[in-house]
Formats: structure tokens, sequence, C-alpha cells
């Protein structure tokens, strides 16, 4: 029997190794280059600076998504290691929720010192 749901396992160990050796490559590329060259942060928006900047897959290999030049961003270590494997809306939803606690926590010190 197969212990499989649905027929579903997941995506190729094979697939995603392939994908991270495309991912390398681009990373080598003059396209990745001009992408990094602000050092700011795709998903908060700091700037970090050009060697402080990760590749990070919008989609996740691990959910099916792939290394093409519409699927790379670059990101700070901290956005990139938070991030983990969410697809781009489950992202946006903890984004929203941190941007809410920070400006209720701006008001809260607004509120104390007046």
């Amino acid at each position: 029997m197969n212990d499989d749901f649905f027929g579903f396992d997941g995506i190729d160990e094979h697939v995603i190794r392939a994908e991270r050796n495309k991912a390398r490559q681009l990373r080598r590329s003059r396209w990745w280059q001009r992408k990094t060259s602000s050092g700011i942060c795709y998903y908060c928006g700091k700037k970090v600076g050009i060697r402080a900047l990760t590749m990070d897959h919008i989609i996740p290999l691990s959910r099916g998504g792939r290394s093409t030049r519409d699927n790379l961003v670059p990101c700070c270590k901290s956005c990139n290691t938070r991030k983990k494997s969410a697809l781009p809306v489950e992202w946006e939803e903890y984004m929203e929720e941190l941007s809410k606690r920070s400006s209720e926590t701006t008001l809260e010190k607004k509120g104390s010192s007046g």
C-alpha cells in the first residue's frame, strides 16, 4: 500500500537540487548584481548592504517554486530566516501583524510620554 496521501509526497529532492543549482548560477549573474546593488531587503525595506543580502525564493522550492528571475528576490538574513517556507499570502499576513504591533507600541509610547 502506498503511504502517500492521494499520490502526493511533496517535491522530488532531485528537482529541488537542480533548482538550487540554477539559483547558484543566477547569483553569479549580472542580473543578480543589479538586483542587489541597492542593498535593500525586498521584504522589510531596510538598507542592509549588498553583503548582508541573501537570495530568497518568493514561492519556496519546498512549495513548488522555481529558481527563475521572477521568483528570486534579495532579502536580509532576518527576513529570510523568519519567512522560512511561507507562501506570499502567509508572509503578508505575518508582516501586517508585525506592522500592527509596531504601530500599537508606538501609540502606547506616545500616550505614556504626554
